[in-house]
């Protein structure tokens, strides 16, 4: 039997590798973004490379909360109970201290958390009356410190990290997974805007794999490239004396 995922930002980058990973497993997968030619272009790729499990568009903007709670009874409606969703639309905008902007702030926060809470506020309720479901919320590595040029992103990355550590303790009782999925740098249209290195820099094909692996494991913290999450783990662990010398010498800034 078919097992049912949704997953928002599915468009391009991450969530598009990800919804043809899960295709590519046998899963029904119901696929949301705001603009209907990328998801049409996502259907046309997983029928192209033969995949068993079927793609099925659904658009949303994940920042209207009654669209979201629209989209998912019609999801349920149209593939039937969803087994897991992956909360994945956000983006990034570069924020420097000398050019600090409430707008810029508020709009990444508006995408990327309130995003996230609009998604799960649609589905933990469904979930919890089921006692059985899992929601992934994709974050980022940029969450575990501070670093330059990413204050309202990380702040962000920050907030879900945050939220679902606060989160899980109360699902896991009620018999929901929740995973938080942390990426490093992964090849899509947001990151070929960076114009710096990016260190230990993976294609959106590896990540869609970590990330099926670790939901179906059931995981709570799906993070990678392995080695550079160790890095920045062991970096927020330093005092400040040490680690803000050492992010000076690294970025440059």
């Amino acid at each position: 039997m078919s097992k049912n995922l949704w997953i928002t930002g599915a468009g391009k980058g991450i969530g598009r590798a990800t919804a043809l990973e899960y295709a590519r497993c046998g899963w029904s997968v119901a696929v949301s973004a705001r603009t209907e030619t990328d998801l049409e272009s996502l259907i046309e790729s997983a029928i192209q490379k033969g995949f068993s499990g079927r793609i099925v568009s659904y658009p949303a903007d994940v920042t209207d909360q009654d669209a979201m709670k629209r989209t998912f009874k019609a999801v349920e409606q149209d593939i039937g109970a969803l087994d897991q969703v992956i909360l994945n639309a956000g983006t990034h905008m570069p924020s420097s201290a000398k050019k600090i902007s409430t707008d810029s702030y508020r709009a990444l926060l508006e995408i990327n958390v309130m995003g996230a809470v609009n998604g799960l506020s649609a589905v933990i309720p469904v979930f919890i009356d089921r006692k059985r479901g899992h929601v992934g919320v994709v974050a980022s590595v940029a969450g575990y410190s501070g670093l330059p040029l990413a204050g309202a992103y990380g702040a962000s990355k920050a907030a879900l990290i945050n939220m679902c550590e606060s989160l899980r303790p109360e699902l896991e009782a009620e018999g929901v997974g929740l995973s938080v999925i942390n990426p490093g740098f992964v090849r899509t249209p947001l990151t070929a805007k960076n114009k710096f290195p990016m260190p230990f820099l993976i294609d959106a094909d590896v990540a869609a794999r970590q990330i099926y692996s670790g939901m179906i494991k059931g995981k709570f913290e799906i993070a990678f490239p392995r080695s550079f999450v160790i890095i920045l783990k062991i970096l927020r662990m330093l005092p400040y004396g040490i680690y803000f010398p050492l992010i000076k010498k690294v970025t440059g800034v």
